[in-house]
């Protein structure tokens, strides 16, 4: 292969790596004009490190905050979006640090992995935010999910009450939305907002 193509071939892959944190999948590169036994050959030599099945890293690329993130949404094939917990903490609300990453992907996703906890729905496009190499859901859209969920009440009021004071989202956009995520949500969403006037808020 003549330099030039090489050069043109490599410009393309860290354009792409640039996204998602120094890591792109074997479908992308192939994509981008690497053929498989050229994978190979370069894993091998330890131009790209091999992170697990179908996923590769560029070496020299500095180490992002949130890179495990990038890599299960390759690993969803750009199925999956951060959600819950998780994505509090993407979005720095309240004082949660999740044991396991949450992603909501769509109805017919079949994969699976014990180190996530999956969550299905149809978004809705203004539920999505994009990020550095992966989506998360919105501010609004995260404290609703963990309204529904087992969140401690003092920490999703922690949390809508720093969305509030940040601007990030209103309490009529709670309210208006909290029932669809059942009566349980809509009440603890009620319960946070009052608590977060108590403070002031």
């Amino acid at each position: 292969m003549p330099v030039q193509d090489r050069t043109d071939l490599r410009r393309r892959l860290l354009a792409l790596a640039a996204t998602q944190s120094g890591y792109f999948t074997a479908a992308q590169a192939l994509e981008a004009g690497y053929s498989y036994p050229a994978q190979g050959y370069h894993a091998k030599r330890g131009n790209w490190l091999r992170v697990e099945r179908g996923i590769y890293r560029l070496p020299e690329w500095p180490t992002g905050p949130r890179e495990d993130l990038v890599r299960w949404s390759l690993w969803s094939r750009g199925r999956a979006v951060v959600s819950h917990e998780t994505a509090l903490s993407v979005h720095e609300l309240g004082d949660v640090d999740p044991a396991h990453v949450h992603l909501t992907v769509p109805p017919n996703f079949r994969q699976r992995n014990p180190g996530i906890v999956i969550h299905r729905a149809d978004l809705l496009r203004d539920d999505i935010d994009e990020h550095d190499g992966f989506r998360v859901t919105s501010p609004l859209r995260s404290l609703l999910d963990v309204a529904g969920g087992e969140l401690d009440l003092d920490q999703l009021e922690q949390a809508i009450a720093e969305a509030l004071v940040r601007g990030m989202t209103t309490r009529r956009a709670l309210l208006d939305r909290a029932d669809e995520f059942g009566a349980n949500a809509a009440l603890r969403v009620e319960r946070a907002l009052q608590g977060a006037e108590r403070d002031g808020v």
